[in-house]
């Protein structure tokens, strides 16, 4: 018989989850991940068909003991045709597709044998066989529940980030449409830190699905050499029995046993693993992590803060005593949002209250305390009973009161602040922080001009006007030393800025 020309192997373009986790900057990455698992289950399948050639091979020679020489044709047409999957095996000799070969020319020398030891192989061989192809399929089933259906969990977890991502994409862009003017859930900030747990949970599943990929491959070599070991007991039993016939059955057996018997138990495994090298994981590929992930809009200007920080806050309920402790961001679509944390990993950052500022109203500071009233625009059933209520803030010291007060008064609008006391002032005006200056940066144009009044202006009394006239020039003077404190404490806005906001309304 003419030996067939080795087939070409296909070239595959590397889509594996090797190439996936090379690139840790891609928040979903376009690689399958159910190749590798798919590749590997379709090697157990090759595998499988393997036992199977030998168990119709010796089950056609079992036959052919029976039924004498013209028989043989049957057991040779069995093999006749190439492997299937052929593709997972060296071309080679050496390997399963030269054993093969080897097989189908010796068994072309078999057609003049009989029918002695047939009870023999039926009652010695062939079990042994059997009982491997069990083993084999037990191995596909393990690897379909296991490694195949993590390759589903990580395909849904990738969905579900991707479209979140696709979320923060739209809302950015309404950020920019409506100058900043959004609902609460709409905030990128909010959606931002929404990708970022989904990202979590989604790298979680990457990397449990990576491990079993990793424990699978680490098993098949060693599964691949008990399935060839086994094999080589098969072929064994099979030419004990088979070749006591006379010489020459003994010597072709022989020759097909030693075929088999030259395989090496990693001959395989070593070969297909140099050819789909860009489709298997590479165990030496470090896993993922948060902190190397890139997404679109990440530092889009919309998601980070004007301010954040940890406050105390007064409960609504006035039968409650004290003040709880929450973090709270003012964002540049001009919501007050209050978390509980700043864990992204544990739960969904969902804020527990949403206030729009500009429709708002901060009082100033009295020592460490402020406060904010306005009406609550989460969508949670909460916020929906709870309506317009004044919020009262305790920081961790005054000046950082100050500080929160100032910038939230830039967000809201100049024209929504209310002193803390009375209309008339007994205190020299301190000028906003230089940091409250960062949402100038960020808000939309109709944010309130540097010259609005912080108040509006207020009728007085004759009997107040001629006290104002008499203390005119002492606050004259405490504006310049409060200023001055104000600057060295790091609250101060440039001189510019000060003077505009001292001017009373015309």
């Amino acid at each position: 018989m003419a030996a067939t020309q080795p087939h070409e192997l296909p070239s595959r373009a590397a889509t594996g989850l090797t190439t996936m986790t090379s690139l840790t900057d891609e928040a979903v990455p376009d690689a399958d991940p159910s190749s590798t698992a798919g590749l590997l289950a379709e090697r157990i399948q090759a595998w499988k068909h393997v036992c199977g050639y030998l168990e119709d091979y010796i089950g056609a020679v079992e036959k052919l003991h029976k039924e004498q020489a013209s028989q043989y044709e049957k057991v040779l047409k069995t093999i006749s045709k190439p492997l299937r999957e052929a593709q997972h095996f060296d071309a080679n000799l050496g390997g399963v597709s030269g054993f093969f070969e080897n097989v189908r020319a010796n068994t072309q020398a078999l057609i003049n044998t009989n029918l002695e030891t047939e009870k023999n192989i039926k009652g010695s061989v062939l079990p042994v066989l059997d009982r491997l192809h069990k083993e084999i399929k037990n191995k596909a089933k393990e690897l379909a529940s296991g490694a195949q259906k993590g390759a589903k969990e990580v395909e849904k977890a990738r969905q579900t980030t991707q479209k979140h991502i696709e979320l923060l994409g739209q809302n950015t862009a309404a950020f920019e449409a409506t100058g900043g003017k959004l609902d609460s859930n709409q905030d990128p900030y909010v959606i931002g830190r929404g990708v970022l747990h989904r990202l979590n949970k989604q790298v979680l599943e990457e990397n449990n699905h990576r491990n079993d990929l990793i424990s699978v491959q680490a098993n098949f070599q060693t599964f691949e050499a008990h399935v060839i070991s086994v094999l080589q007991q098969a072929m064994e039993a099979f030419n004990l029995f088979a070749g006591g016939q006379a010489e020459r059955v003994s010597a072709l057996y022989g020759d097909m046993l030693s075929t088999a018997q030259r395989i090496p138990g990693d001959f395989e495994w070593k070969s297909f693993n140099e050819r789909f090298v860009d489709i298997l994981v590479d165990p030496r590929d470090p896993p993922r992590v948060v902190d190397s992930i890139t997404f679109p809009n990440q530092d889009h200007q919309s998601t980070h803060a004007v301010i954040e920080g940890s406050l105390e806050r007064k409960s609504r309920n006035k039968l409650s005593f004290g003040h709880s402790t929450g973090y709270y961001v003012v964002t540049p679509s001009r919501f007050l949002h209050e978390f509980k944390d700043t864990d992204n990993v544990r739960k969904d950052p969902i804020p527990e209250l949403s206030i729009y500022l500009p429709d708002a109203i901060v009082t100033a500071p009295s020592g460490d305390k402020f406060s904010v009233k306005g009406k609550d625009r989460g969508k949670s059933m909460g916020s929906r009973l709870a309506g317009t209520s004044e919020l009262q803030f305790k920081a961790h010291s005054a000046a950082d009161a100050e500080k929160w007060y100032y910038i939230i008064r830039d967000v809201a609008g100049s024209a929504h602040a209310v002193p803390a006391a009375s209309s008339t002032p007994t205190s020299p005006v301190i000028a906003s922080p230089a940091g409250s200056t960062k949402f100038g940066e960020l808000a939309s144009p109709v944010a309130a001009s540097p010259t609005a009044p912080t108040s509006p202006a207020v009728a007085l009394p004759p009997a107040l006007v001629a006290a104002q006239t008499a203390t005119h020039k002492e606050q004259e003077a405490g504006v310049t030393a409060a200023s001055d404190k104000a600057v060295e404490a790091g609250l101060a806005k440039p001189a510019a800025a000060t003077a505009m906001q001292t001017q009373s309304p015309a």
